[in-house]
């Protein structure tokens, strides 16, 4: 059935149709509205047999998911940015012992300086504990890919991560295509936990394991994410079946088949630069669109075949690794290694900077022509940095970083020095 429906809204009623047993929720912008829309469900009895508990922390929200999924609950919670960094701890640990918890992260930026907007920073730096990565590009895929995660977790004892881009998605309003419960059903069978708490079968989760054992079973988590390489494709093809549309898979292209330079990207920043594309290539411009869906377990294998006819790729992305670059990028560059492309990374959107169709149209222009740096930094203020560089070099005490910036910009007062 087609809705117009805000995206937090739109993934809380996927989830629902999932039939979660129990839910963890603690509210951080901007993910709230989804435990929000469930907790009003339940309230209500829209969403039955399931558990909604209200915790002190995202930290105890883990754990409660951990101690749900372990004693055989489908279980689910959402969180953000410090949220995620809070939980931390716990979510090495669901990975660690193979719990299908699924979890929507809304993505922020991480602080300091505190920043609500959005970037990828948050599940980016999670992106070796152990849990697999889903991006939505737009609120339709953010729906889809709640009901495949369900699936997909519970198949292979592994949590996930549906990263969906705050505010941008979170809070846009959208049509999209809401599926019934029975074709839910059809696609997501009741959950048969492959380890479950039971008297009658004592054991131990969590136990202490040393040298002798720790190397392998760190192994068969990595295992257990390749077998995902090749389950990600069938449940992609058999959602189709189901629901009628294509949803999930590892990465999707756009125009890419005779094209001399691929863009690179994940989540929804990629509708901004299809529509670039379409641009450039009315004015004869041969680009085209790579975006990635499964961060983690990476796809080496699909990115390379994706990538093998073009000349360039550039990796435009909404994180940075300070002191090398590109996280995505690090990835496409394995994924290519001796292939002979040529590569460049540029971060964007840092914090919520708008991304716009002008600024994009110039850089894939520069890129078509190899003008690029190896590490672009799409719409950066140099007279800013360069002004706050020559500070420090001038003054021992120049004060927070921040602070001096919000002040060359004019958002507090001007401070002489």
């Amino acid at each position: 059935m087609l809705k117009q429906i805000e995206g937090s809204r739109a993934v809380a009623e996927a989830v629902a149709l999932c039939r979660p047993e129990v839910i963890c929720a603690y509210p951080i912008s901007p993910q709230t509205h989804i435990v929000e829309a469930l907790g009003e469900m339940v309230k209500d009895g829209a969403l039955q047999d399931c558990e909604y508990l209200n915790v002190e922390s995202e930290f105890a929200a883990m754990s409660v998911a951990i101690g749900a999924s372990a004693a055989g609950a489908r279980s689910y919670t959402a969180t953000a940015s410090q949220g995620l960094l809070f939980m931390a701890e716990a979510v090495f640990n669901a990975a660690g012992l193979g719990l299908p918890i699924v979890m929507t992260v809304a993505n922020r930026a991480i602080g300091a300086p505190i920043n609500i907007w959005n970037d990828h920073s948050d599940s980016l730096s999670m992106r070796d504990c152990g849990w697999l990565q889903l991006f939505a590009e737009n609120n339709q895929e953010a729906l889809d890919l709640h009901i495949l995660a369900f699936r997909l977790a519970e198949e292979l004892s592994l949590p996930i991560m549906v990263c969906m881009d705050g505010f941008i998605l979170t809070h846009a309003y959208e049509r999209v295509d809401m599926p019934t419960q029975a074709q839910v059903d059809a696609y997501l069978p009741p959950y048969e936990p492959r380890q479950v708490l039971d008297p009658a079968e004592p054991v131990s989760i969590g136990a202490m394991v040393g040298p002798e054992a720790f190397m392998e079973v760190r192994y068969l988590a990595h295992a257990k994410q390749m077998e995902a390489l090749k389950l990600i494709p069938q449940y992609a093809a058999e959602f189709r079946k189901v629901f009628g549309r294509d949803s999930g898979g590892l990465l999707h292209t756009y125009r890419t088949e005779d094209a001399d330079t691929v863009i690179v990207a994940m989540g929804s920043v990629l509708g901004t630069i299809k529509d670039t594309v379409d641009e450039l290539r009315a004015a004869g411009q041969r680009i085209g669109v790579l975006g990635i869906t499964c961060f983690r377990p990476f796809p080496i294998a699909a990115v390379a075949a994706a990538l093998k006819q073009c000349k360039r790729f550039v990796v435009l992305e909404k994180s940075l690794a300070v002191g090398l670059g590109g996280i995505l990028a690090v990835n496409v560059r394995m994924a290519v290694t001796g292939m002979g492309l040529k590569g460049y990374t540029v971060i964007a959107g840092l914090g919520g900077r708008a991304i716009t169709q002008k600024s994009l149209h110039a850089l894939f222009l520069k890129a078509a022509t190899d003008e690029l740096d190896l590490v672009t930094f799409l719409d950066l203020d140099w007279r800013v940095v360069n002004r706050q560089i020559e500070r420090e070099k001038a003054h021992r005490r120049t004060g927070p970083v921040a602070e001096a910036l919000l002040r060359d910009v004019g958002v507090v007062g001007v401070r002489n020095y």
